[in-house]
Formats: C-alpha cells, sequence, structure tokens
C-alpha cells in the first residue's frame, strides 16, 4: 500500500477530495438508483452499484495515467486530438438519435466494450487545453483580432456549433468557460465582447433557422425554451415536476436528514441517481450532507488556484485553470438546478453522479492538473540536490 502511495505524484489533497468524493458517491448512487432498478429490473440495485464502481476504477485508472504524463505533452496532443474531436462530434449529431421526438445525439456507441460516450465531454477537456496552449503561445506578443481567427476562433466555433444542436448547456458551458480563461489569459477584452456579441448573432440565427425548419433538429429548441419559461413561469412540464419533487426532497431533508437510504423522493424523480443526486444528498444526510459536498468542491477549487498560482510556465498556469474550473462550474450548475436556482440543464455532479463519461473526463482534468502539480515537486526535489545528481535535460527545459 505504501508503494502505491508513493507512486502517486502531485498535489496530495486534490487526490484526497477526489478519492473521498468517489467513495461518498456509492452512499446516494446506491440509494438514488432503486427506482431505475424497479423499472427497468428485478428491483436490485446491485447491477447499477457494480456499473458505478467499474465507471470510477476505470476512472482513477485513467488519472492515474494521465498525471504521469509531463503535461507540457499536453500541448501536442490537443493539437493531435482536435480533429479526431470534430470529426467524433460530426458522426455523433448526424447519427439521427432522438428520445422522445427530440434531438439527442449526444452519446455514440464503442462496439467493442459496448459503452456509450458522451462526445462532448471529451471535446470540452481537448478544447480547453488548446486554447491553453494557444494563449501561451502568444503571451510575449501583441495580438489583433484578425490574428486569431483562424488559430483561435475557428477551432473553437467549429466544436461548439457541433456541439449546439443537441446540447445548449454544454455549449453555453464551454463557451463561458473559454472566455474565463482567454481573459485570464491576458486576451484583449474588447475582442472578447465582439465574440460574445458574435455568438448571441449566432445563436439567433441558429434558432430561427430551427424554428422555420424543424425537421433540421426535431424539438431541440423548443426544449430549450419550454426549460427557460417553465422556471421564470412555473408552468407545467416533465421539467418542472422534477424540479418539485427535488424540491419535496430538499424540504424533507431538513438540518440532519432522514437517513441514508431512506429516501422518498428518489422513486419519484427519473433522473434521481444523476442530474438530481443532489437533491437526494440533500433529503437523506441534510443540509449538514449538502454543505459537507459543497465545501468538497469549494476546497477542490481552492487546491486548483494554488496549482496554478504555483506552476511553472504560462501553459501549466492556463492549463489548470482551463480543464480545473469547468469541473467546479459544472458541480455548482448541479447543485443549483437541485435547488431551482437555475434551469434544468442535465449536467451531473462530478465524480458522484452515475455516468461513465462524466467521471472519466472529469478523471483525465484532474490528472492534467496533477501532472502540472508533480512537476513543480520535482523541480522542488531537484534544486535540493547537488549539481551532479541533476538531470540535464530538466535544467534545460527550465531554461527554456
Amino acid at each position: 500500500m505504501s508503494n502505491l502511495f508513493s507512486n502517486l505524484k502531485g498535489d496530495k489533497v486534490i487526490w484526497a477530495i477526489a478519492g473521498l468524493l468517489a467513495i461518498f458517491s456509492f452512499l446516494p448512487v446506491y440509494s438514488a438508483s432503486s427506482n431505475l432498478a424497479y423499472l427497468h429490473g428485478d428491483g436490485s440495485t446491485s447491477g447499477f452499484l457494480i456499473v458505478h464502481f467499474f465507471h470510477l476504477v476505470l476512472g482513477f485508472c485513467i488519472l492515474f495515467a494521465v498525471h504521469k504524463i509531463p503535461y507540457r505533452y499536453f500541448r501536442g496532443i490537443s493539437m493531435l486530438l482536435l480533429p479526431l474531436v470534430i470529426i467524433l462530434l460530426i458522426f455523433t449529431i448526424f447519427q439521427g438519435t432522438t428520445i422522445d421526438g427530440a434531438n439527442a445525439s449526444r452519446w455514440i456507441r464503442i462496439p467493442v466494450i459496448n459503452v456509450s460516450f458522451q462526445t462532448s465531454t471529451f471535446a470540452g477537456v481537448v478544447l480547453m487545453v488548446y486554447v491553453a496552449k494557444y494563449l501561451s503561445r502568444i503571451q510575449e506578443k501583441t495580438v489583433t483580432f484578425k490574428e486569431t481567427l483562424l488559430p483561435l476562433w475557428l477551432p473553437v466555433g467549429i466544436v461548439l456549433a457541433l456541439i449546439l444542436p443537441a446540447n445548449f448547456s454544454t455549449t453555453a458551458i464551454l463557451f463561458t468557460m473559454t472566455l474565463i480563461l482567454l481573459f485570464l489569459g491576458g486576451y484583449p477584452i474588447k475582442y472578447l465582447a465582439l465574440i460574445v456579441g458574435a455568438g448571441f448573432i449566432f445563436l439567433s440565427i441558429f434558432i430561427l433557422t430551427a424554428k422555420a425548419f424543424p425537421g433540421i433538429m426535431p424539438n431541440r429548441v423548443d426544449t430549450w425554451t419550454s426549460r427557460i419559461e417553465t422556471f421564470f413561469d412555473d408552468e407545467e412540464g416533465a421539467e418542472q415536476y422534477q424540479v418539485e419533487k427535488a424540491k419535496i426532497a430538499i424540504a424533507q431533508g431538513g438540518i440532519t436528514g432522514t437517513g441514508i437510504g431512506k429516501s422518498v423522493q428518489r422513486n419519484f424523480l427519473p433522473q434521481s441517481s444523476s442530474d438530481f443526486i443532489y437533491a437526494i444528498i440533500v433529503e437523506e444526510m441534510g443540509l449538514i450532507g449538502a454543505f459537507g459536498v459543497m465545501l468538497a468542491y469549494l476546497f477542490l477549487l481552492f487546491r486548483i488556484v494554488i496549482v496554478a498560482t504555483k506552476a511553472n510556465s504560462v501553459f501549466g498556469k492556463l492549463l489548470v485553470m482551463g480543464v480545473g474550473l469547468p469541473v467546479i462550474f459544472q458541480a455548482l450548475i448541479n447543485m443549483a438546478v437541485a435547488v431551482e436556482l437555475f434551469p434544468v440543464t442535465g449536467q451531473t455532479l462530478p465524480l458522484v453522479s452515475s455516468g461513465g463519461t462524466s467521471i472519466w473526463m472529469t478523471c483525465i482534468a484532474l490528472g492534467m492538473i496533477l501532472s502540472v502539480s508533480a512537476r513543480r515537486e520535482e523541480i522542488k526535489e531537484s534544486e535540493n540536490l547537488p549539481m551532479e545528481e541533476q538531470n540535464p535535460l530538466d535544467i534545460l527545459s527550465e531554461a527554456l
């Protein structure tokens, strides 16, 4: 066991938070999946728990592997993966999957292992690494908007445009995270304002086109508008039904909760083990559990900022913020939806909700952050070595 822990490099607090969230997730997932077990099986939740365990084990294997890769290699990897991401998004959006008449082309199935994979989540991680790479390259330059159109905004625009038809919430989150990363990277604010304006114009044209030709994207724009209208007007609908049941669950939780495994609303919430798992946590564990989970993500944010601050390169700093902030942002949105501070989005609670792609992509992001942190530790260790014992390649890379 000590051998295993000695191989875990990087910020130990991030490792601890990720591990604790993963272990904690078994309680709400096991409890919340009971309704799915009765609807789609023999009533046993063991199968759902085993699948969740498999997702987490594979996720932490990915995390371990990624954190062993020197983070400078992610520059080139993002360049290689970006064309692949675009191909996967095109394949995903044109496969024609619909759910209840609405365009839901978000997943592709990997036939060898028979696992569904949400390509937009993978695309988000690759895109943020690519933007961080580009920003680090122009850090010492004064760029014009025209110079950034092809190398920066064309790839960003293509990826977001391909995600938008089936997943507006992910598109909005990625667009917002890209703007924040560009702001942190020193990209001119006047250009960011121009892009925001262009984004609103493109979105308006897209919605008008979808309304004029509803056969292109069956009911998807109607789904967006109904969610927003339901949020502001309290109209009846499937989303409002879920929100109302989530509010009842939260109200029943009180301070200490009804007890682990004693949720009632899990039997009424269709997405109780994924999108609305936070409501089940509050119902069973009360405000103590609610604040505990929230503080875990806020503490993770604090450690991410610390790692970014101490990173030894501009790319390292931007990489940590680029892949780390979306994880926290997604968690806060999931919790905000459960307490009706935000319209229903379909975003899961990272490392806690069931669902393989979300767990795996979160682990990739944390692995990159830990890779940056591990590099910082290696530099500190080499500084304490006698000159003759230091690695010449490390000294040269730091000088460059």
